[in-house]
């Protein structure tokens, strides 16, 4: 049995480090992407060891689709009151592969419970704001063999096209493009390189891989 496709999903596109202040303390979100639940736990190591002298680094991370890994910590502050807002956030957004610490420099005046819950909450939205999001999306990759005299014809079609040319290799006896194409435009892409080349090409499975489109 093959395994399922991958699905698209949301990711931010950059990490950024975005300040605000409220009431005297300072509220320091940095944003990473992350693969997995080990570099979220190094991301997030790393920045207490930075900021070792603040109040609280409180975190959030999403990994993974379709069943994502979810962790938060309030880190001192009253239960509830920081990480899970923060945590919610991400979920709001539909974002994954994403990690969030929020650095607490205490200002002297407390918030309360919701003032906290706001503060860490608008933290993240405003650094996913700056931040930037992408649409992660799976395509199948295809290797297109074909004759040294149609290689440089043939890479210029594919691109006008439309098709993502993704590497290319110069063999022997040909040349190999890989071609990036959505899932199921596979079979309509088949059908174009036949039409195009008068069936001198041929295309084979070669994996899968994700394209990244702002949103």
């Amino acid at each position: 049995m093959s395994e399922p496709s991958p699905k698209p999903y949301l990711t931010i596109r950059r990490s950024v480090s975005h300040e605000t202040e409220i009431k005297k303390s300072r509220f320091i979100c940095h944003l990473a992407r992350v693969a997995d639940e080990d570099e979220a736990q190094a991301f997030v190591a790393a920045v207490r060891k930075q900021y070792w002298d603040a109040r609280h680094n409180c975190t959030a991370f999403v990994v993974g689709d379709g069943s994502p890994r979810e962790r938060s910590n309030d880190d001192g502050e009253p239960g509830g009151t920081a990480g899970v807002p923060m945590l919610e956030v991400l979920r709001r957004r539909g974002v994954t592969d994403t990690v969030a610490v929020v650095t607490r420099y205490f200002g002297g005046i407390k918030l309360g419970a919701g003032g906290l819950v706001r503060a860490y909450g608008n933290a993240v939205s405003e650094a996913l704001d700056e931040a930037g999001l992408l649409e992660r999306r799976p395509v199948a990759l295809l290797a297109v063999t074909a004759g040294h005299t149609r290689a440089g014809r043939l890479e210029n079609e594919l691109r006008a096209a439309g098709y993502a040319v993704r590497d290319l290799t110069y063999l022997a006896d040909g040349v190999r493009i890989e071609v990036g194409v959505p899932e199921d435009a596979v079979t309509g892409f088949h059908a174009w390189l036949a039409e195009a080349t008068g069936g001198t090409a041929r295309a084979e499975p070669a994996g899968r891989t994700f394209v990244e489109v702002p949103v």
